[in-house]
């Protein structure tokens, strides 16, 4: 069984113990480590690298839910998050984020295995989800529903990030490809001299760019802004287009 690296992250000693004590009641978690404060959480999760983070929202100087933000923003693999709150009226901003759960205060050892398994499950088929492949293959499998679909590398325009899932935009008309696997999982699988990350929910075909501006690529009648992180690495790129 897959085995989920954790980090429980809390202001409340007794909130804090509870997740704690949790974790270790559940076989497939591991706790690597827990703090009470969202700024030191993330030095935490940049040193262990967690698969899972249990982050309450309502912490001084730095909120759970400014800390999810940062996250998303750095380059890297983002750990899972589920939040954990006194307040149901943050379930609207949790999904903004990428949380894939939000267990309200006080939770139950019954809703916290609930949360838990909905990552692993997550985890595991996004983890099944292809097959390696290297520069010279011309096609990928991806696992849409219950069947591995076979996806030419030349057909694809540009892939998109929707949560947990990627849509896979493809040429000629053909209908988008909806698969359970992250962004950063699939980018790591295809061939950079290919493939571009341009935004934190943007993946380009180089090959499928026919126009750019300052800011944005053109890939048929799509617009795709240029993300401020991935600005610098796609200059390099066109700068040698244009020579």
């Amino acid at each position: 069984m897959t085995t989920l690296k954790c980090i429980a992250v809390d202001d409340e000693p007794l909130a804090l113990k509870l997740v704690e004590t949790f974790i270790d009641q559940t076989p497939f978690l591991q706790l690597s480590a827990s703090c009470d404060n969202a700024v030191e959480a993330m030095s935490l999760i940049r040193e262990k690298q967690p698969d899972l983070v249990f982050l309450d929202i309502n912490m001084p100087n730095l909120t759970g839910m400014e800390l999810a933000r940062l996250l998303q923003e750095q380059p890297g693999q983002v750990p899972k998050i589920v939040f954990t709150t006194a307040y149901n009226h943050y379930a609207i901003e949790g999904y903004k984020v990428n949380a894939v759960d939000y267990l309200l205060k006080p939770f139950s050892y019954e809703e916290f295995l609930r949360a838990a398994n909905k990552v692993l499950q997550i985890t595991e088929e996004a983890s099944n989800n292809f097959q390696p492949i290297t520069a010279d293959d011309e096609f990928i499998f991806l696992k849409v529903e219950y069947q591995w679909v076979r996806i030419s590398l030349k057909e694809i325009l540009y892939i998109e990030s929707l949560k947990d899932y990627v849509k896979v935009h493809l040429d000629d008309n053909q209908k988008a490809i909806l698969s359970l696997i992250s962004l950063k999982a699939l980018e790591e699988k295809l061939p950079s001299a290919k493939f571009m990350r341009v935004h934190r929910s943007f993946i380009v075909s180089l090959d499928k760019i026919n126009a750019i501006s300052k800011n944005s690529i053109f890939i048929d009648k799509t617009e795709i802004t240029v993300g401020e992180q991935y600005k610098e690495t796609f200059k390099t790129i066109v700068d040698k287009w244009l020579k």
